[in-house]
């Protein structure tokens, strides 16, 4: 039996990425895309969205 081959599309560049251990940077489909989304996340050009209405004061009940 074969196995159907996963695709998934880079989160940079949308090349098609083949999602195995031969693709050792996916989800993205080359260390480059890699490191220009790193970039983007240490400039804080990307983020992740949260509710305003909590402070950081505020406790997480897990829930």
């Amino acid at each position: 039996m074969q196995e159907e081959v996963v695709t998934v599309k880079c989160p940079q560049c949308q090349a098609d990425v083949i999602w195995d251990s031969l693709s050792p940077w996916r989800p993205f489909c080359s260390k480059r895309c890699q490191l220009i989304d790193l970039g983007e996340w240490a400039a804080e050009e990307k983020r992740i969205p949260v509710d305003d209405k909590l402070s950081d004061e505020d406790e997480w009940s897990g829930e």
